[in-house]
């Protein structure tokens, strides 16, 4: 992608604001911006805040050479169940794959258990004669002549959209394509997904969920993105718009309408691409990335300079934390933990008389009590406002009028009532609460991934991270915590550094002893052209990078793990070191490896990418000094327990290896770090902000 000649734009839309960003070709920001988002018509607060980003640079709309975009738009269509009609078909005697789903209760002994709403009720489970085998090989011919009777059912129930999934079909599709092209030619509107496109891997129940996740989304997202493109083409954008996906990679507006359901968890993604990118450069191996917006919190593990990824994740679990209890889907995804911990998170007090925060939100509309827009229920920013932490004067540029003293009575009324506190010790229970929640979810996160937290830097960004960053640490025991630059819009800010890349994982069983080179090749020669194709429509100039997978385990075992290949044809003589490897793999992560047993590959992945920005090497360090506050503001400090002065810092008038202590606020148009009186701070090269612990015998 050439940038060379004009300025990238990027617009991350989010459940309470859209954050648009603006930089140049060496990756210098121009200009950024809030605006509320527009649930009722989201491209419209995205083209107000280009707009506004481009007026602030002097830009015109010529001048964009890229456009990248992420949205929670088909994540909250999930979650709120706003998708369309759809119906399933699937193979004669595999209607109930939904209801079978795993043959096992996510929660043993729990009498009231909730099932996960997988979208399609029974009676919509639809299903067809024909069969092929897990080779490919076709065992009975589609039963065509059943067609008619699908499309009567299909009309009478006003279904607008069917997800495909036949048997096998990963292994051959050919039975998909027909009925396809059977069922378009009968209902041209009909909306359909084909499994074997969108998630052409074995084990039928996963890959149906996520056919039928996608085709819930499918017609809203494609309204929804040829808004967009007409939209911005109507102010004059020349450049192609590229979509963000779950991936940490872009993609084209034709792909991501076809495969929408890439598009989830979108916009946290641009956040673990940025706090990777901030990793390489500062040189910091081990970080937790802490991305907290107006609605939720997501936190992610990167290693290596790489964020963690997974081939799997879970749509609306039905018990909060606990696996199998949502709708699986398989794509592509940087694996995080996302909770409903935003600023606009609503609290509550619940039947036993606790605390409770979130995961409803206020959102944008009515947003908190203290924004003065309608709102009525307190919320985390209310308790942040009450305690002092955000400046009513320079909150958001000051294109929001923050009001004090309806926050405190909404706290008050709302939380104090109840358990017999005062505004500032209701602000402080929902503060202590959302603080405690997100840290319990970083460690359960890092335990689940076998990893500690200890040593980790934290990156923290998001409208509301750098004010919660340090109350957080504490309690996750993270003792280092960097904020970037502009950090209330570092999603939109991440989308810039993304390459385009597109990864497919297919499904072709083989034991290693028994692999059929020949056959693999043709399978991954057929894999490359297809993401080289996607890719090239986003990226059609520059050297593209690939890199091959298999997902290998002992016979007989229910999972894989990641095997690395060469970027070339597999040849016999590599299979003893692809045994090596994998047995290596296998033995760190469990201990030991298991000699004499049968070997298998499940699926084969590839991936094909772009050249991202190059990273800046790691800058010496400045010259010390410490620095005073110009001016104090009473804030309640949760280390000591009572009010204290806090020192008022404009992050713009701190210079490199400019130092302070706390308590103090470092503000900034777009959010505030809060530095608790148990951490320093100081100013790098870049102009990040390092917040370090100060250990207690220090701090007398």
């Amino acid at each position: 992608m050439n940038t060379a000649s004009g300025v990238r734009l990027a617009i991350d839309i989010g459940g309470t604001f859209t954050d648009t960003v603006l930089m140049d070709s060496a990756s210098r920001v121009l200009a950024t911006t809030k605006t509320p988002t527009t649930p009722d018509a989201p491209a419209r607060a995205a083209l107000e805040g280009a707009q506004q980003v481009l007026g602030r640079a002097g830009c015109g709309w010529g001048q964009v050479s890229a456009f990248i975009h992420g949205t929670t738009l088909a994540t909250n269509a999930l979650i709120e169940r706003r998708g369309a009609r759809v119906a399933t078909i699937t193979t004669a005697g595999f209607r109930d794959i939904l209801e079978i789903a795993y043959e096992r209760r996510y929660s043993q002994y729990a009498t009231n258990i909730e099932k996960p709403d997988l979208i399609v009720p029974r009676k919509h489970a639809l299903t067809i004669g024909g069969r092929m085998d897990a080779q490919g090989r076709e065992i009975a011919p589609l039963d065509e002549s059943a067609v008619a009777s699908l499309v009567d059912t299909l009309r009478h129930e006003g279904i607008e959209a069917v997800a495909i999934c036949l048997l096998h079909s990963y292994a051959n599709p050919a039975h998909e394509l027909r009925l396809a092209d059977l069922l378009r030619a009968a209902m041209p509107e009909l909306v359909l997904s084909l499994s074997h496109d969108v998630s052409p891997e074995a084990r039928e129940f996963d890959r149906l969920c996520t056919t039928i996740a996608n085709a819930y989304i499918q017609p809203l997202m494609s309204v929804y993105l040829a808004d967009i493109q007409t939209r911005f083409a109507a102010q004059g954008l020349q450049c192609p718009v590229l979509m963000m996906t779950a991936g940490g990679g872009m993609t084209t507006l034709e792909t991501a309408s076809r495969l929408p359901i890439r598009l989830v968890e979108s916009g946290p993604a641009g956040g673990a691409i940025l706090a990777a990118r901030l990793a390489a450069e500062s040189d910091v191996a081990e970080v937790l990335s802490f991305d907290m917006g107006g609605t939720t919190a997501k936190l992610a593990l990167i290693d290596d300079f790489r964020p963690q990824m997974s081939r799997k994740f879970e749509i609306s679990r039905a018990a909060r934390f606990v696996k199998g209890s949502g709708m699986p889907v398989r794509i592509p995804v940087i694996e995080m933990i996302e909770i409903g911990a935003g600023g606009g998170s609503i609290a509550s007090v619940d039947s036993l008389g606790r605390v409770a925060v979130g995961p409803h939100s206020a959102g944008s509309v009515p947003g908190p009590v203290g924004f003065g827009k309608g709102g009525t229920e307190a919320t985390v920013t209310d308790a942040d406002i009450a305690l002092g932490y955000i400046d009513p004067d320079r909150f958001a540029e000051g294109r929001l009028r923050i009001d004090r003293s309806a926050s405190e009575a909404a706290l008050a009324t709302r939380i104090g009532s109840t358990l017999d506190l005062d505004a500032g010790g209701a602000a402080t229970a929902v503060t202590e609460i959302v603080d405690e929640s997100m840290a319990s979810a970083a460690r359960m996160h890092a335990v689940e991934s076998g990893k500690n937290l200890l040593d980790r830097v934290m990156i923290a960004f998001g409208g509301n991270g750098p004010l919660h960053a340090t109350r957080l640490a504490r309690r996750a025991g993270v003792g280092r915590i960097l904020v970037p630059r502009d950090p209330g819009v570092g999603s939109a800010v991440g989308f810039l550094f993304a390459p385009v890349s597109f990864e497919i994982i297919r499904s072709h069983y083989t034991t290693l002893d028994g692999l059929d080179v020949a056959a693999l090749n043709t399978l991954l020669a057929t894999m490359l052209d297809e993401a080289t194709a996607v890719v090239r429509a986003g990226a059609p100039d520059g050297q593209l990078h690939e890199r091959r997978v298999a997902f290998m385990r002992y016979k007989g075992q229910g999972h894989e793990i990641e095997i690395a290949l060469a970027n070339a044809p597999v040849e016999p003589s590599d299979i003893a070191a692809l045994k090596a490897a994998f047995e290596a793999e296998y033995s760190r992560q469990f201990g030991r490896r298991v000699p004499g047993m049968t070997i298998e590959v499940l699926n084969w992945g590839l991936s094909v990418s772009s050249d991202a920005p190059a990273v800046s090497a790691p800058a010496s360090k400045p010259a010390r000094r410490v620095v005073t506050a110009p001016q104090t503001r009473s804030i309640w400090c949760n280390v000591t327990d009572r009010w204290c002065d806090a020192g008022l810092f404009m992050r713009e008038a701190l210079k490199p290896g400019d130092q302070l202590t706390g308590p103090a606020l470092i503000i900034e148009p777009q959010t505030t770090t809060l530095v608790t009186a148990d951490f320093g701070a100081e100013i790098d090269m870049q102009g990040n902000i390092w917040l370090h612990q100060i250990a207690a015998e220090d701090m007398r």
